[in-house]
């Protein structure tokens, strides 16, 4: 897996002590901010899927039927948690402990890549962006949904305020916007959408053929 830096195994402590509490958290979150995110970002997936930060494994109910899915979390307590769900709902997923920011894949062993609710808390961003870029193949899509900072000014000072207190407690990070980091890396966005007062962004971008 490689040395972990000080931010990832502090990340990974923070994984594995809210573990157990973390799919009561995202009910509350799931029903009130994200809505229908989960479907939608998983009934994008085509062929070869890695999702990337895959946690608990609360998307697994919502791929379609079939997929060809293997999913990395840095988190051993959330990937047990996962493959008790995989087991439960009667899928076969590889579930492999491994850091966003070096994912141990070669380059182009995928068609699809998803990360849901991942970049928020992924201690490099733009690395983990940036390893999901390089996994994918060419023509292959890149599916993400997150909490980023919004674009009405109240809602986005009041998350200036939250910000350092969730980055101390739960390494969450309230101001990013992940649609820069896969413009930069040079993918193309073919479907954007924000919601939640302007906090929730979905979107698919597609990596170049050839």
């Amino acid at each position: 897996m490689g040395q972990d830096s000080a931010a990832e195994a502090r990340a990974r402590r923070i994984w594995e002590r809210d573990a157990p509490r973390y799919d009561g958290w995202m009910r509350r979150f799931d029903r009130y901010l994200l809505r229908d995110g989960r479907s939608w970002l998983c009934s994008l997936a085509r062929g070869r899927v890695l999702e990337v930060a895959i946690g608990t494994g609360l998307n697994l109910p919502h791929y379609p039927k079939g997929t060809d899915l293997t999913g990395v979390d840095l988190s051993p307590a959330m990937l047990d948690r996962a493959r008790a769900r995989a087991d439960e709902l009667g899928l076969r997923v590889p579930l492999v402990e491994a850091s966003a920011t070096r994912l141990p894949f070669p380059d182009a062993s995928f068609d699809t890549v998803v990360c849901a609710l991942g970049l928020c808390c992924i201690p490099d961003d733009r690395a983990a962006v940036a390893e999901m870029c390089r996994v994918l193949g060419a023509g292959g899509t890149l599916l993400l949904i997150d909490h980023v900072v919004s674009h009405r000014g109240t809602v986005r000072t009041a998350q200036r305020l939250l910000d350092p207190l969730t980055v101390a407690c739960a390494g969450d990070h309230q101001l990013r916007r992940p649609l820069h980091l896969v413009r930069a890396a040079g993918l193309t966005v073919v479907r954007r959408e924000r919601y939640g007062l302007g906090t929730i962004e979905r979107l698919a971008a597609v990596k170049a053929a050839g």
